[in-house]
């Protein structure tokens, strides 16, 4: 192998440069082996790919920067770094065209500022991390644009590389510039439009091969707004100082006050400068304990960019009584609150190791990801919006803050939250916007229902079987007083024999008072008889003798009511049929056989065969629903229709959320640990306890 390294070496120094080429392209898929990179640097072979590094061109420099890179990667060659070969690299990647030269260079500054800063000498002088690079940026100040751009490359290797680079300038740049640089670095970035790269990237097909940057990069911005919110607000510092003082002027229509002067300002005017805005006191501070400085920058970019509206919003307010004006500040603060919990920030370390076990299996792409976290000041926007809306639509008071907080918590857990991989921003900003606020308190009661679920287990399943069965009680009743109020039913149609027409016939049906018979006439009209009395009806149904109720109507929701309301739409007499069995005496047995006005009586089963004894044909899906489930319930079976099942679980769901909304978690058993049983030490046979009033 040391021959084969020796001879290697030396054609990376031959004068031609068809040797040099194949040389190094030799070398770039062994280099990356430790052995071999070291017994590579013994032979002084480290010289002269640095060499080729600083000067060759075309294939034979592409394969030299990929072959340096796959060095560094291994941890070797570092005494070869130095400010020349930085230069030169930044250099290739603002000039240079071609993609294969671009992916190596890219490579080599990954490792170099990835680097850490301790264990060498060269570390002292500045040689790793950021600050490597500093110099030769300023000497192509074009760099971070070029950077940018390239992140929507067609090549996606190529796009990869400029992101990983990308997120290590912005990793050494919060971990080792001072406070006053690394925001600054931050903020270029993001004016260039890398968040509108990213996010592009992130909602792309392409996604399995920009995976591990980007999920770095979703990672780095959780690691942005927990470094924004721990640094706290410190009228001390001048940037801190700047962005409160622009939030109270932004406030004031009167642009005297821009000076700075308190000439132009009311005494009443002075007394709550900071409470009209929406906080708690005249010490803005601290309200900002919690949030940090990631609430001044929400709020302030809000106030910014959304001043006519602010200042608009804080006129309306101002003609309110006090508890009624909605706390503008103050909402700020929460929205910011909400979605740092609903990101999850505190958990990035944590989530980002379960992140990248996740990316190895594609179907779990779409869970990794959140594009919508890198449009956090457009969330933040929409969320204080809506907490505005919800604020105005429900009359909210002061007392009410905490109420608001809460919807607006589940709004962005159920829009953002259920928000897919690829939708845009701007539809979820509309979703916000015009989700309805009854659909909103759905929403709560669910969860509340979930939440106390969790709390209770077996306590509530138990309630809510008792609650639904209740309200089986309760409809069945329902409809079987529908039977006892009796309907009239279409029975037949307009025909058309030798020339005339016969009138439409009905069917009148009623349930007895003592609910065992059923009743029945046919009729020419309905317009004389309103509702005949029982004596005139000559059919009667004994309930002991139906063997079966049937129907052609779907105990499914989406076709029960269509296909009904559509066919009586176009005809006068209905589709749907509902069909009593039950059984007769047959002519041909033996024994005796009593009728009288269609209700057959005494005999045995053996007998008796089973026939059709009424069809009816309910004109509408609610007649349809009562009569069939009526029908049923009166002879003990289960409904079936989904008319009956929606109202069912409807007055189950009512009567939970009723009594769930009469409970506290601290009642009873959520009260805290039982008291001690008090001690019969000392005490005598008299010693009773009283319930009411104590011992």
């Amino acid at each position: 192998m040391d021959n084969n390294v020796s001879e290697l070496v030396e054609r990376l120094g031959s004068e031609e440069d068809a040797v040099r080429k194949m040389a190094v392209f030799k070398l770039q898929s062994s280099i990356g082996d430790p052995s071999f990179a070291d017994i590579f640097i013994a032979e002084d072979g480290l010289t002269r790919l640095r060499y080729l590094t600083l000067h060759a061109s075309g294939n034979t420099l592409a394969y030299s920067l990929t072959s340096f890179a796959r060095l560094l990667e291994v941890d070797k060659g570092w005494e070869c770094v130095d400010q020349e070969l930085v230069e030169r690299v930044v250099e290739l990647i603002v000039t240079h065209p071609l993609v294969n030269i671009l992916r190596g260079a890219m490579s080599i500054l990954v490792s170099i500022v990835s680097h850490p800063y301790s264990g060498g000498r060269l570390s002292q002088s500045g040689t790793f991390g950021f600050r490597a690079l500093k110099p030769a940026i300023a000497l192509y100040p074009q760099f971070l644009e070029m950077l940018v751009s390239r992140l929507s490359s067609a090549d996606h290797a190529l796009c990869a590389n400029a992101l990983q680079l990308i997120n290590s300038l912005m990793r050494d740049s919060i971990t080792n510039d001072s406070e006053l640089e690394w925001p600054k670095f931050i903020q270029k970035l993001q004016d260039l439009g890398v968040i509108k790269a990213v996010y592009s990237l992130m909602q792309g097909t392409a996604l399995q091969d920009h995976a591990h940057p980007l999920i770095e990069f979703q990672s780095l911005t959780k690691v942005l707004l927990r470094k924004w919110r721990d640094i706290p607000l410190d009228l001390e510092k001048p940037e801190h100082r700047r962005a409160l003082k622009s939030i109270h002027l932004a406030s004031s229509q009167d642009k005297a006050t821009e000076t700075g002067s308190d000439v132009h300002r009311s005494r009443k005017h002075n007394s709550d400068k900071w409470r009209r805005l929406g906080f708690e006191t005249e010490s803005p501070v601290i309200q900002f304990e919690e949030m940090g400085f990631l609430g001044m920058m929400d709020l302030a970019d809000f106030v910014r960019n959304h001043q006519d509206g602010f200042q608009k919003m804080l006129l309306e307010q101002s003609t309110k009584p006090t508890q009624q004006r909605c706390p503008i500040a103050r909402a700020s603060l929460s929205v910011t609150s909400i979605l740092y919990d609903h990101f999850e920030v505190d958990k990035s370390e944590v989530e980002d190791s379960k992140s990248y076990l996740l990316l190895e299996s594609r179907s779990n792409l779409d869970k990794v990801f959140r594009p919508l976290l890198l449009h956090w000041t457009r969330l933040h926007v929409a969320g204080l919006h809506a907490f505005f809306r919800l604020w105005k639509s429900t009359s909210a008071e002061v007392e009410d803050y905490d109420k608001i907080v809460e919807l607006v918590r589940i709004l962005i857990e159920s829009v953002v939250g259920g928000a897919p991989r690829t939708k845009d921003v701007q539809d979820v900003e509309e979703e916000l916007a015009d989700f309805e606020y009854s659909r909103l308190r759905s929403l709560q009661m669910e969860l509340l229902e979930l939440t106390y679920e969790d709390v209770w287990g077996q306590h509530l399943r138990q309630v809510r079987e008792e609650l639904q069965h209740e309200a089986l009680q309760f409809v069945k009743e329902q409809r079987i007083r529908c039977l006892l109020q009796g309907a009239w039913f279409p029975n037949g149609g307009t025909t058309n024999v030798e020339g005339k027409q016969t009138t439409l016939k009905w069917r009148y049906v009623q349930l007895s008072h003592n609910r065992r018979f059923l009743h029945f006439g046919d009729f020419e009209t309905t317009d004389d008889i309103k509702r005949p009395e029982l004596d005139v009806l000559s059919g009667k149904i004994d309930l002991s003798t139906v063997s079966s109720v049937v129907s052609n109507v779907s105990a499914s929701p989406d076709n029960s009511s269509s296909s009904t309301v559509k066919s009586m739409s176009q005809q006068r007499v209905s589709s749907t049929k509902i069909t009593i069995h039950g059984y007769v005496y047959s002519t041909a047995a033996s024994g005796e056989t009593q009728k009288t006005n269609g209700h057959s009586r005494s005999g045995s089963r053996a007998t008796q065969r089973e026939a059709t004894l009424l069809t009816l044909r309910p004109e509408s899906p609610s007649i349809a629903s009562e009569w069939l489930d009526g029908l049923l319930m009166l002879l003990n079976q289960q409904p079936i229709t989904a008319e009956t099942s929606k109202l069912i679980k409807l007055i189950s769901n009512y009567g939970l959320k009723i009594r769930l909304l009469n409970v506290r978690f601290d009642d009873a058993v959520f009260a805290g640990e039982a008291p001690a049983v008090p001690s019969r030490e000392g005490l005598t046979s008299d010693y009773y306890y009283d319930i009411f009033g104590g011992s």
